[in-house]
């Protein structure tokens, strides 16, 4: 849509802080405020919407649409969100190391097992560990266990934390990231290990290149959609 608007600001609302066009609210696409939980999370979507040019192009307004995502899904569907994210844990990218060669093999084990490691004597998640992609049984209460040190972030985070695990394929990568543990950018890379061990073997494809450029800034952008959320 063009653009309809000359000035944007941040105001106040309430216990948190909404966007003004011109003076007006921005609404979500299912018509509830969009009022955000800090000043920090309102000012960076303040600036998405304020470097918007003759059209209004949501595709590059990464924070406006998941504060959408939050405020229209996660009042509705958090338990189910919670429990989506929380079952990766019982098929962790984590867990599945090479057989071989050697040297993918500890390129994985070097990477993550220290944040397997981290899990357990963090986060109290005990995960088993195997060679090769056949299923592995994880601990019972693996999951459920997940499922409540999720369910402790508010609902801004765990959509951060939601897309993090999607991106990644790996629970343990996201609550690393939320944590403080590894940066999204550590994250993403942890994540690409076996798809650069192959492009260094047989060389890089234009269209994987551009598919890991823009999965690298949505690990990114829930990250700082995360932080920004706590303050």
């Amino acid at each position: 849509m063009k653009r309809f608007y000359k000035q944007v600001a941040v105001v106040p609302d309430g216990e948190g802080f909404a966007v003004r066009l011109d003076g007006r609210p921005i609404r979500t696409p299912a018509r509830a405020p969009l009022v955000l939980p800090t000043r920090a999370l309102a000012e960076r979507i303040a600036a998405e919407w304020d470097a918007q040019q003759d059209e209004v192009r949501p595709q590059t307004m990464a924070m406006t649409g998941m504060a959408n995502a939050t405020i229209d899904l996660m009042a509705t569907r958090r338990d189910e969100i919670v429990a989506d994210v929380a079952g990766y844990a019982g098929t962790d990218l984590l867990c599945y190391r090479a057989h071989a060669p050697a040297e993918l093999r500890a390129l994985q084990d070097g990477g993550w097992q220290p944040l397997v490691d981290w899990a357990e004597s963090h986060l109290g998640l005990r995960f088993v560990v195997t060679a090769g992609i056949v299923p592995v049984d994880q601990e019972p209460g693996l999951v459920e266990a997940a499922r409540l040190h999720l369910d402790t972030y508010d609902d801004f985070t765990m959509v951060g934390a939601s897309k993090l695990t999607h991106g990644t394929g790996s629970v343990v990568l996201a609550m690393a990231v939320i944590e403080g543990r590894i940066t999204a950018d550590e994250a993403f890379a942890l994540s690409q290990i076996d798809e650069l061990w192959q492009e260094s073997l047989w060389g890089a494809d234009d269209e994987a290149v551009e598919f890991r450029r823009a999965l690298r800034q949505d690990l990114l952008d829930a990250a700082d959609f995360a932080w920004l959320a706590r303050g």
